[in-house]
Parts: C-alpha cells; sequence; structure tokens
C-alpha cells in the first residue's frame, strides 16, 4: 500500500478548518480528518462543508464511537464521510453496528484502540470484528495526564510493530508523535500517516500552528510518499 498522509483538522471552526484543508490540500495531504473537536463543535455540518468544498478528497470523520454505532455512521456518511472512527472499549455489538453501517453506506471503518488494556489486544479486536484500518492511539489527556506528573509518557512508536504484526489491515499510529517520527512510521509498516495536534495545530488551544504550516506540510508529504510501498498484514 502506498503511504497515505491525513490532516487531522482539530479545530472548532468550520471556516479555519476549511482554510487549513485548503493549505493541506497544496502540500499534497491525501485524506482529511474532521477532527473529534471540529466534530464536537459543528458535527454534520463541519463534515458537510468539507465534502462540499472538496468533492473528491476522503474525508474521517472522527466520531470515537462508543455507542449507538449504526446511526452516528450513517449520519456521517450521509453528510460526505468516507471514513468513520469507532473505539475498541465500544461493545463488541457497536463495533459490528459501525460495520455493518459502513458495508450498507459504503464507508470505511477505523477501529480506535486507545484506552485498551492491551493495546495489541485491543487492534486484534478491532480487526477480527471488520474494521478496515486500526489507529493504534495514545490518548491526549493520558499523555499530558504524565508528563505532568513529572513521568514519560507512552508512544504510539512503543508497540508499534508488535500492532502491526497482530493485525491484517493497515495500521495508522497516533499520539503525540514528533514529525520525524510520523514520517518514520511507514518504516514500521504503518502506511497511514496522520498529522495533527501538536504538528499542525497548537495542541492547547486547538487552532492552527504558527509558523510555515504550508512549507512543513509540503516537506512532509515529499518524504512520506517517498517511502514507496508497505506491506499489509501482520505476521503473527
Amino acid at each position: 500500500m502506498k503511504p497515505i498522509v491525513q490532516i487531522s483538522l482539530d479545530v472548532t471552526e468550520i471556516t479555519e478548518a476549511i482554510e487549513l484543508a485548503e493549505m493541506a490540500m497544496r502540500s499534497g495531504v491525501d485524506w482529511l480528518e474532521a477532527g473529534t473537536p471540529l466534530i464536537i463543535a459543528e458535527g454534520m455540518h463541519g463534515v458537510r462543508a468539507l465534502r462540499e468544498r472538496f468533492p473528491d478528497v476522503p474525508i474521517v470523520a472522527d466520531l470515537k464511537t462508543m455507542d449507538g454505532g449504526y446511526l452516528e455512521a450513517e449520519l456521517m456518511a450521509k453528510a460526505g464521510a468516507t471514513h468513520v472512527v469507532v473505539m475498541s472499549q465500544a461493545h463488541d455489538e457497536t463495533i459490528k453496528c459501525v460495520v455493518q453501517a459502513g458495508k450498507d453506506f459504503g464507508v470505511r471503518v477505523m477501529g480506535d484502540n486507545l484506552a485498551s488494556e492491551n493495546m495489541v489486544d485491543g487492534a486484534k479486536k478491532l480487526a477480527d470484528l471488520g474494521c478496515d484500518f486500526v489507529i493504534h492511539h495514545i490518548g491526549y489527556d493520558e499523555r499530558r495526564g504524565i508528563a505532568a506528573a513529572g513521568g514519560r509518557f507512552p508512544s504510539p512508536m512503543d508497540q508499534l510493530r508488535e500492532v502491526v504484526a497482530a493485525v491484517p489491515v493497515p495500521v495508522q499510529a497516533v499520539g503525540g508523535l514528533s514529525i520525524q517520527q510520523a514520517i518514520q512510521t511507514p518504516r514500521y509498516g504503518a502506511p497511514l500517516v496522520v498529522l495533527g495536534a501538536p504538528l499542525t495545530i497548537d495542541a492547547d488551544s486547538f487552532q492552527t500552528a504558527s509558523g510555515d504550516v504550508e512549507g512543513a506540510l509540503r516537506e512532509i508529504c515529499q518524504q512520506v510518499h517517498g517511502h514507496g510501498e508497505v506491506p499489509v498484514g501482520g505476521t503473527e
């Protein structure tokens, strides 16, 4: 699978999301993500606005679904999302409902293992229940809380190779990665590279980061796309 660059639009206003998305498209980004802050603030309206502005671009709706899976996936599919996100901590039936909605409405399902007691097992559960992709995710609050206590917070890189080996679907690593770490994830077998807070978004204010973001995005896209094909499918 060719590496894919996805930008997480973790902002709270449609206008800013569109502006950041336009910059991302100019820079070579492949997928847009309606981040959870945008979903909470604008819901279907945010996804619909992105679809109207970018009719041919894949759009991930980061719902972090825990219940009501079929309806949530259906609503976002009808708003224009091509991918929806369900959590490994959700009940198996919820994950199955999201997977079924994905089949019924033509959207792909990304399963997120955030907060799983065993991250590898969480990833396996998601793949076994029919998710098309696995997101290996260390959470925002978890990272900040451990750092505030003076500890070394876990990184998705710690178990990324294990997660990749355990599942037969493409993997994405999320949570506190540096730009260089994000660029290197295809070398670990994870072809879906996501850029968001704090790479292109200010992690404290959830506003577009300062500096030459467009130039940085362009360079990142060139490096990621330069990795070439990434084998998909675990070795376990």
